[in-house]
């Protein structure tokens, strides 16, 4: 620093001058715009009131008739993956996201960890003058790091944001969240009963970010990225949302691609040439059995009134969410600030096929291969959408909100998967209002696309590091440009779960390959041939009158995934992907002990008793009146808790949420000291392969209740509802309870919980001079 200083130094302060200048801080280039990007998760193009679908989105709609409305804006087709491009600018593979944060598996293009060669926008607006924060949803945090012991390399302060507030995994409870405030986790701040839902807590959270920086610092601009819950399961939401809604989708998903289809032909969304897809264009050999959708004319009058209402709520929440952004809106409109804002209001893929052709009242059914029951939803449509469900509609709904195209979320070779709505909406900087524009772009562009409106580069080397180069394109030329004017990309790449595509020049090619299968054969797989340009629902596959373009464009896709670190693929089937053994910067052990006030120990981290045989044992000391939970981990929808109620020791097992929970129960406690817990014995596999055995109940050495149980072996939540000693955090695993029912009356000395093939009253001994020596 000292050969930039220009003022004079000497032996008395009083005969030097200072020079302040090397020591000042950038400042963003003049008039630099304030940018608020609004990313939903798992949102079909059809699904929307601007591009033709029934969905009101009053804040969006006004977006959009002072904005542009784009309608070739792509995603990677899942959310990690998407994500991870709106960090750093690259390509999904080669940021090494190439699925979802819990399904890495050690290549250079799946770890979990982004190199340092792609480093994130943030980090080069906060360099240059920007305040930056982020609200809501993340899911790029190794699963390892999710933790409050973990390493925050990946988490948003470490990433180039100011502050953060959300959730870090791939979904919460919009009722019950697993929160993350900065760099530690939190409780949430209200109950349901007193209001509280997610989506609402992260607009009052976004507004006081802004109301901070405002009234200090009103003279630098600023970038917040905003990503709610919607429209991922569960689907949750106030009741008066969802009853604005009743009847609006009686005619069935059948029916609503015909009648959406020309809603946005009406409105110059699609071409009037366009054609709708079937609904199951996969051949049946590569087809995902998952992922198949019933024709509406086949369904019986209680699936129909099922499926109805699962759209009906899908609908609310997404408006409540909406709703929800038009604060924020209004706020920027009230401070004057709107003006020189650049919003990007957006969806991470298409519309999700998670709920299965049944759809689901818990979608974490979906990741543990277990299918819903039909009659069992049934009994429960009054909860949909409220604390009670955790539910997801089915596949007929995926496919209707992503209308005109063929299938959904994580088919990345077809704009199902895709093709997703972006409105941009800039009165300082675009003349146009409410124009369309179909110039084909993706979300690589979006990073160059702020750069440039900032006046910013993503710097050659970075930190030391040279950097990975930009491939997308700024988008900016379009603003401006007529609607059908030629776009500036030329190429781009998709590879997702076993899926494969490659748009070139207004050509695409796309493996018949389903996700998640486990086919493999990926040198068998065919490949078809769209010509988009011409044909934009992909409803004519031309491969055969074009064989030496679909060879070009192959070999485009093998030239991509070079560079992109693009292979190995991964087909495997969600739980395979969930549960493969990963490294972990705590070395494998057979025994963890936990002890109380040590917060919420994350599933990713915690002890994992999935598919195999385990006991837990707690050293306690009661009182007479002692009750609440000693060891809790999972929530209603699936988790496992030890507890003390009306004087009794229990202990229920929550399988995926099903009715009635496995309880067992002992006869009244005495107060003192005491060993209790229980011990489960697998014998086998069910026939969705979960795992069902023997479980004791102990008291002290004593077997106290004995008799069958089954147990998951996916995991209780994708990220969050953790283990906890001493409560139950957010959730509650039983419905005997309520959240937290903080132990008292007495001592929890500490727990331990066991996978090792050691027997139960052997370890309880080795537990009890354990604790001793604490």
């Amino acid at each position: 620093m000292a050969e930039d200083f220009n003022g004079k130094i000497a032996l008395d302060v009083r005969d030097s001058v200072p020079d302040w200048e090397p020591y000042l801080l950038p400042a963003a280039p003049e008039n630099a715009p304030n940018v608020l990007v609004i990313l939903y998760d798992d949102t079909g193009m059809a699904s929307w009131s601007p591009y033709g679908g029934r969905i009101n989105m009053p804040t969006l709609d006004r977006l959009a008739a002072n904005g542009l409305t784009y309608t070739q804006w792509h995603t990677t087709a899942l959310c990690s993956p998407t994500r991870s491009v709106f960090l750093t600018g690259r390509n999904h593979t080669r940021n090494s996201i190439a699925s979802l944060m819990e399904s890495t598996n050690g290549f250079p293009g799946n770890s979990g960890r982004i190199p340092d060669d792609c480093a994130p926008m943030a980090h080069i607006l906060q360099d240059n003058g920007y305040s930056t924060f982020w609200l809501g949803k993340d899911h790029n945090v190794p699963e390892q790091d999710n933790a409050a012991g973990g390493s925050r390399r990946q988490w948003p302060l470490q990433m180039g944001y100011d502050r953060f507030y959300g959730f870090l995994g791939g979904e919460t409870n919009q009722w019950y969240p697993d929160l993350a405030e900065d760099n530690h986790f939190i409780e949430q701040p209200y109950t349901p009963e007193e209001g509280y839902h997610l989506s609402k807590d992260l607009a009052d959270q976004a507004l006081q970010m802004l109301r901070g920086q405002q009234a200090t610092n009103p003279s630098k601009p600023w970038y917040m990225w905003f990503c709610p819950g919607a429209n991922h399961a569960p689907h949750q939401a106030p009741q008066e949302y969802i009853d604005k809604y009743k009847g609006a989708f009686d005619e069935g998903y059948d029916a609503y691609r015909e009648w959406v289809l020309g809603r946005m032909i009406d409105r110059g969304i699609m071409p009037a040439d366009t054609e709708l897809t079937p609904f199951n264009p996969m051949p049946e050999a590569q087809a995902n059995a998952a992922d198949h959708v019933k024709p509406w004319d086949t369904l019986s009058e209680d699936e129909k009134k099922l499926f109805r209402r699962m759209a009906e709520v899908f609908a609310g929440f997404s408006e409540y969410t909406d709703a929800q952004i038009g604060r924020i809106v209004d706020y920027l409109e009230e401070t004057g600030q709107l003006d020189n804002t650049i919003i990007f209001y957006c969806a991470d893929n298409g519309a999700s096929g998670e709920g299965s052709s049944d759809g689901s009242v818990n979608e974490n059914k979906f990741f543990n291969n277990y299918p819903d029951d039909l009659a069992e939803n049934l009994t429960r449509i009054d909860d949909l959408g409220g604390p009670e469900a955790y539910n997801h509609y089915p596949t007929g709904w995926a496919a209707a909100f992503s209308t005109p195209f063929p299938m959904f979320k994580r088919y990345s070779q077809y704009s199902g998967g895709t093709c997703d709505p972006m409105i941009i909406h800039w009165p300082a900087g675009i003349k146009a209002r409410g124009e369309i524009r179909h110039q084909y772009h993706h979300v690589t562009d979006i990073v160059p696309t702020i750069l440039d409106v900032a006046g910013l580069e993503m710097p050659e080397e970075y930190r030391g590091v040279e950097q990975e180069p930009l491939p997308g394109v700024s988008m900016r030329y379009s603003f401006d440009a007529a609607p059908d004017a030629p776009t500036r990309k030329k190429r781009q790449y998709y590879n997702m779960i076993g899926t494969r595509g490659l748009w070139q020049d207004g050509w695409k090619v796309a493996a018949t390959h389903a996700p998640i299968t486990g086919h493999g054969h990926f040198d068998e797989d065919e490949w078809e041939l769209y010509h988009v340009d011409e044909d934009r629902s992909e409803s004519k596959n031309v491969a055969a009158d074009h064989p030496e373009k679909v060879r070009e464009l192959v070999d485009a896709w093998f030239e991509e995934a070079e560079v992109n670190y693009g292979l190995p693929i991964d087909d495997r089937t969600a739980m395979e992907q969930l549960t493969i053994e990963r490294p972990s910067s705590e070395p494998p052990r057979h025994r963890y002990i936990y002890y109380p006030d040590s917060g919420s120990v994350p599933e990713g981290v915690a002890v994992n008793v999935r598919g195999r045989s385990f006991k837990i044992i707690a050293d306690v000391e009661i009182e007479d009146d002692a009750e609440g939970v000693i060891f809790a981990h999972g929530s209603r929808f699936g988790g496992h808790a030890l507890f003390i109620q009306d004087g009794r020791l229990h202990y229920v097992y929550n399988f995926l949420g099903i009715q009635p929970e496995q309880t067992f129960v002992s006869e009244k406690l005495t107060s003192g000291k005491h060993s209790v817990g229980m011990e489960f014995i697998r014998e086998g596999a069910g026939e969705y392969k979960e795992s069902v055995g023997t479980t004791t109940l102990y008291v002290d050495d004593q077997a106290v209740a004995t008799g069958p149980m089954r147990a998951q072996v996916g995991k209780f939540t994708l990220c969050g509802d953790g283990l906890c000693i001493g409560y139950d955090s957010a959730d509650s695993v039983s419905r005997s309870y309520r959240s937290p029912f903080t132990f008292t009356g007495g001592t929890i000395r500490g727990v331990a919980v066991d996978v090792s093939e050691e027997q139960y009253l052997d370890l309880e001994l080795e537990a009890q001079a354990a604790f001793a020596r604490e």
